[in-house]
């Protein structure tokens, strides 16, 4: 498997720059094509309304989401003009209504290789962000990269990757999609934590995916660690920093709750406080 088409979305003017830029890299080194989707949420919520006014409302909703679009398009038409001519790229500008937004996202990430997208936690971000990061996911079950405020960092494909894995259906997913990253990386660190004394790799923790992974050329090791901090996110994040990682992979894990899918408390804890590119899939 290898990544040919790449998307992006973009709900935001000040996260075009970072997103096209980032994902153009991978187009590029990827020799793949990137599809460039300018999404405009309209966040009208009607509810009970006095008559009459509904109509007002979902008018000024939908100019404001117009207005918002053109501010879209233009942040990443200007972020375009930055890249290289030889960039094999689309853009589409769409208005959407918040309650709409994970349908014509998945759809569109379900024919994607790799979704590039900023974190969708930050100063200034809507619902709409997270909204977009979970469809990917949840949807369309494509893999997802999550971008922090500094990009892909210094290289575009990553030389050393901390691999999350817990046995896990998501984390085994996870590993499929990334495979493309892993074979090409120096150094994989499949990286335990806590393994349970009674499960069926007990005597030798990550051993079988590290056999698996190195099968398919991949330069793996396992990193078995103890949970010394509350946090499971806290524990992935400082190893990535000890050994210099460029990128980490996990499962993404939902909780079913008012929505269809809400990003779970690891997921969201290692997305919130990221300081290279999470590639997640579930």
């Amino acid at each position: 498997m290898t990544y040919k088409t790449i998307l992006t979305v973009l709900t935001n003017p000040s996260e075009a720059e970072l997103a096209i830029r980032s994902a153009a890299r991978l187009a590029r080194q990827l020799d793949a094509h990137l599809e460039i989707l300018a999404l405009a949420v309209d966040r009208t919520q009607l509810g009970y309304s006095y008559l009459g006014t509904g109509a007002m409302l979902l008018e000024a909703g939908l100019e404001q989401a117009d207005l918002e679009a053109r501010r879209i398009d233009d942040a990443a038409r200007v972020a375009l003009k930055e890249e290289s001519p030889d960039l094999r790229y689309s853009l589409e500008t769409m208005v959407a209504q918040i309650g709409l937004t994970p349908e014509l996202v998945g759809n569109r990430a379900r024919f994607a290789d790799l979704v590039v997208l900023p974190c969708p936690y930050g100063t200034g971000l809507g619902p709409e962000a997270e909204a977009v990061v979970e469809a990917a996911l949840f949807d369309a079950h494509a893999p997802v990269l999550v971008l922090p405020a500094s990009g892909l960092g210094e290289n575009t494909l990553p030389k050393r990757i901390v691999l999350a894995w817990n046995q896990s259906a998501e984390a085994m997913v996870a590993v499929r999609r990334a495979l493309p990253l892993l074979k090409q990386a120096e150094t994989v660190s499949i990286t335990v934590i806590d393994p349970p004394i009674t499960g069926s790799d007990r005597s030798d923790p990550g051993g079988a995916l590290c056999q698996m992974l190195v099968r398919h050329g991949v330069k793996a090791e396992v990193a078995v660690l103890a949970r010394t901090q509350t946090r499971v996110s806290d524990v992935l994040a400082r190893h990535a920093r000890e050994i210099n990682a460029d990128m980490l992979v996990m499962g993404a894990y939902g909780h079913s709750r008012l929505r269809e899918a809400i990003l779970g408390g690891t997921t969201r804890n290692m997305l919130e406080k990221a300081e290279i590119p999470v590639l997640m899939a579930h």
